[in-house]
């Protein structure tokens, strides 16, 4: 399952970024790797931005970018 497909306040842990060099070294800027744990914070009206809660940090990313985040519910 990608990140986009999320509801509010679920929780779960990134199992592969599937995306360019250049848009992964951003990712990882952010703290968002491989075996990450994150919750799902809020969505824009729009739904086209979605805002992460990742290592006490809030990240917001374009659904586009969320697709490419690969996830699976946290145990």
């Amino acid at each position: 399952m990608t990140l986009d497909k999320l509801k509010l306040n679920e929780k779960a842990i990134i199992t592969s970024i599937n995306c360019d060099d250049i848009l992964k070294n951003r990712l990882y800027s952010f703290g968002i790797i491989k075996g990450s744990t994150l919750k799902v914070v809020a969505f824009t009206l729009t739904k086209s931005t979605i805002e992460i809660k990742i290592n006490q940090t809030k990240v917001a990313l374009r659904l586009s970018e969320a697709n490419k985040i690969e996830v699976e519910y946290e145990k």
